[in-house]
């Protein structure tokens, strides 16, 4: 990238229906024009009216960076060199592109580019936004940064080498009984069993992504805390159900951990991670059950516990706590199956049964309720644990490692599979790990960090040793 800019905005305008590939094309040409890589792009922006495009969306996903919406009232007031009346009637601006990249100063790149269906401005970031936006993007997740070809994948947290061999046999021996529609009382009782709980308190679910839906679209809470920093689909689900939702944030200072009165007290649904995604800290299972009283859901996403030995801050097998407690619990990290999407949450019969109710026929594919039942057998369970173990040393590895670089620091204690460090300049240096050939996972898109974030997956000592070496260079 040019000294002469640090990022650029590209604006965009599209037609309903816009292909994803249509825009992506369109920008790599107008980046080209003006001599930039994609990593230049530190988001997209278009007019209100289009954020919500399927296209411009899946465009934003590919470069991995936000999707910006802007009222038109707003651009209507940016001057544009490249105005146009049917693009103001049908608008209300009178080019969305240029107006979208030029809003809150910066200087034009590249002007208006058209295709079929969109148009694509680029410009410099604008002096305002020398930090990003105060609302990150909820919907930016890790698999957004290792979708070009050829990286290797600090940025996705699901164990490398996985599916086992084992697992893969079981899943392909199993295609051929496709025809027939799922049933679900043999995995449901084997994950009741792996818990101790009756198998009405079990229900299965389309990655633990789905639990989230479900119970933003059932609970009607009155005062709704997600604690951050931490994955954010719980918070896109409650908003995208028309519930407000106020954050608690965890420091850096106190090591991300819990600290008295983090949680209001009027809070009736409390949703906290555990360990948490992106700090991977755990906190102890005492700090959760204080949190757990009458008239308050509390809702434990336990996706990652299973990369903790031994997992002793696991609130799964705990039933007679006050109120009501959900824990939601996936099986696409450790046993790599993001793919086949299956996970389960675990609560309180009568709430297991409502949310039930909100699910379609057959939620869950039959090869997905063939690894639920093969992932929680006794054999299965013994080599997750095993995979934890092993997953310790190589995380003890890392941080040794990162210890020797200046600058870095990591804040309290990580336990699952990924590690935290905050770096000055960390939106920078990721951009320059991707030309070496690593992904590793922003940060500013959690409530409570900002671009000095990084979130890295564990790796082997070998994979590890080699992007150590990477970001010294570039350090």
């Amino acid at each position: 990238m040019s000294d002469a800019t640090d990022g650029v905005v590209v604006g965009v305008g599209a037609g309903a229906g816009v292909a994803e590939g249509e825009v992506l094309t369109l920008i790599a040409e107008a980046l080209a024009a003006a001599g930039l890589p994609a990593a230049a792009v530190r988001r997209l922006a278009t007019v209100d009216g289009r954020r919500a495009e399927p296209g411009l969306l899946g465009a934003a996903r590919a470069l991995g960076v936000p999707l910006v919406g802007h009222p038109a009232a707003e651009l209507a007031a940016v001057a544009v060199p490249n105005p146009s009346a049917r693009v103001l009637t049908a608008t209300g601006t009178a080019s969305v592109a240029e107006a979208a990249a030029l809003l809150g100063g910066g200087e034009l790149l590249v002007g208006k580019r058209k295709s079929g269906r969109s148009t694509v401005a680029v410009a410099t970031l604008p002096s305002t936004t020398a930090q990003p936006a105060t609302e990150p993007d909820l919907r930016h997740h890790g698999d957004a940064e290792v979708r070009a070809p050829g990286l290797v994948d600090l940025a996705v947290n699901v164990r490398t080498g996985t599916p086992p061999t084992w697992l893969r046999t079981a899943l392909a021996d199993a295609l051929g009984d496709l025809a027939a529609y799922p049933e679900q009382s043999t995995a449901r009782a084997a994950v009741a069993a792996r818990h101790a709980r009756p198998a009405e308190e079990v229900l299965l679910t389309a990655g633990a992504a789905e639990a989230f839906v479900l119970l933003a679209r059932t609970l009607r809470p009155r005062h709704a805390v997600v604690v951050h920093p931490q994955f954010t689909e719980p918070e896109a689900a409650l908003r995208d159900a028309g519930i407000t939702v106020h954050r608690a944030l965890l420091r850096p200072e106190d090591g991300f951990r819990l600290t008295p009165g983090a949680v209001p007290e009027q809070a009736d649904l409390v949703v906290i991670g555990n360990p948490t995604n992106p700090t991977s800290i755990l906190h102890p299972a005492a700090d959760l059950v204080a949190l757990a009283r009458p008239g308050r859901t509390l809702v434990v996403d336990e996706a990652f516990m299973d990369t903790v030995p031994g997992e002793p801050a696991s609130l799964a097998s705990l039933r007679e706590l006050p109120g009501q407690v959900v824990v939601l619990r996936s099986l696409t990290k450790t046993w790599g199956l993001a793919g086949l999407r299956i996970g389960y949450l675990l609560g309180p019969a009568a709430l297991v049964a409502e949310l039930a109710r909100c699910q379609p026929l057959w939620p869950v594919s039959s090869l997905g309720l063939l690894a639920a039942e093969l992932c929680t057998a006794q054999g299965a369970l013994a080599e997750a644990e095993a995979a934890a173990g092993q997953l310790a040393e190589d995380r003890a590895h890392l941080l040794k490692r990162l210890a020797e670089l200046p600058g870095i620091r990591v804040h309290g204690e990580p336990a699952a599979s990924f590690v935290l460090i905050r770096l000055p300049g960390a939106d920078r240096v990721r951009e320059r790990l991707r030309t070496a050939g690593f992904a590793v996972r922003r940060g500013d898109t959690f409530p409570g960090l900002g671009r000095d974030w990084l979130r890295l997956a564990v790796r082997d000592r070998a994979t590890v040793d080699a992007f150590v070496a990477a970001l010294a260079q570039e350090l």
